[in-house]
């Protein structure tokens, strides 16, 4: 697909260049709850100082076990970040809570995907062969989940006819390894643990999501509209430094990696595993386009969850004024 520049959001609030954000009119800590083996890009902005004299402070308040739990906290107020894939966010937003898509998390294409293993003698050889098969996935309701959903309903296959199975990314090559599930799912924010397994080798690619969804946003970054309001210039900035971060990944691959494995480090993670990190797989400059929100309403239409017309991309994805979503 080609994306016209007029598809792209946020025209006026990502400044790249910047190299000394303004401050933010008040002080603001953001609480989130990391993720195993990754970095977000605001805590790699964070790591950078990109957000130094803007007080925008940051608190660690723990890990995700994927993105729901993290949707899920940032609902109850425990946290002010959310981060999740397209389709837990709007499950979300269906299910009545008023949150704004902040930025890209993580976008897949052919450099960043994320890709469904097995063993190299396993019988599975393409996507109509894990029908009745298990597949170990980090959560339900996310990413992972919707791509194996999509990748049976393109075959002609019903989407619920594969067993998902829930496994922290870190024990995903032990459970494949032993059997104990015929497929590991690496999520293309598991390029660490998925880079990891590949040295071990005795491994098989079937499919990835690049095959099933194209490039797209993975997943986004979100933020609750009352804070966004409370907060407005903060929450610009935050958007502009986590964007600008993205960036300096994709410019600086070596160092990003070194400032992981120091986060790995910090945090009581393995850091050897900082090397096999192969970026956020996200756009130039950061940005959304319109695609990345309606390729999961238009799913969601399809399967009944949503009416044609309830929702719109444009009303999801973050803008200064932050419109309420028309749900």
């Amino acid at each position: 697909m080609t994306f016209h520049p007029r598809n792209f959001l946020l025209p006026a609030v990502i400044a790249l260049g910047l190299a000394t954000p303004a401050a933010a009119a008040d002080t603001v800590k953001l609480r989130y709850l990391a993720s195993q083996g990754g970095l977000a890009a605001h805590e790699l902005a964070a790591e950078l100082g990109y957000f130094d004299g803007t007080g925008i402070t940051f608190e660690n308040v723990g890990y995700a076990q994927g993105g729901p739990a993290s949707l899920i906290a940032l609902a109850s107020g425990d946290v002010e970040i959310g981060s999740a894939a397209t389709s837990a966010v709007l499950n979300s937003i269906i299910g009545g809570n008023d949150f704004v898509a902040a930025y890209p998390s993580n976008g897949i294409n052919d450099e960043v995907q994320s890709t469904f293993y097995v063993l190299e003698d396993s019988p599975i050889k393409t996507i109509k062969d894990i029908v009745g098969k298990s597949i170990a996935v980090n959560t339900l309701g996310a990413h992972l989940d919707y791509t194996i959903r999509e990748a049976l309903h393109s075959v002609g296959l019903p989407s619920d006819s594969a067993n998902q199975v829930v496994v922290p990314g870190p024990q995903l090559e032990q459970v494949l390894r032993s059997k104990q599930v015929d497929i590991a799912a690496f999520g293309y924010w598991q390029t660490t643990f998925e880079g990891a397994a590949l040295k071990n080798g005795g491994l098989r690619a079937v499919f990835d999501d690049t095959d099933v969804l194209g490039d797209i946003a993975g997943g986004f970054v979100v933020l609750r509209r009352d804070f966004i309001k409370q907060h407005p210039e903060a929450s610009k900035i935050f958007v502009e430094q986590s964007a600008r971060a993205l960036d300096y990944a994709r410019e600086h691959p070596e160092e990003t990696k070194k400032i992981l494995a120091k986060a790995l480090a910090e945090r009581g993670e393995n850091p050897d595993i900082a090397q096999y990190f192969r970026g956020y797989g996200v756009r130039a400059g950061g940005l959304p386009v319109e695609r990345d929100i309606q390729f999961w309403i238009d799913v969601l239409v399809r399967e009944g969850k949503l009416k044609q017309g309830q929702l719109a991309a444009k009303d999801i994805l973050f803008t200064a004024d932050a419109k309420p979503a028309s749900n």
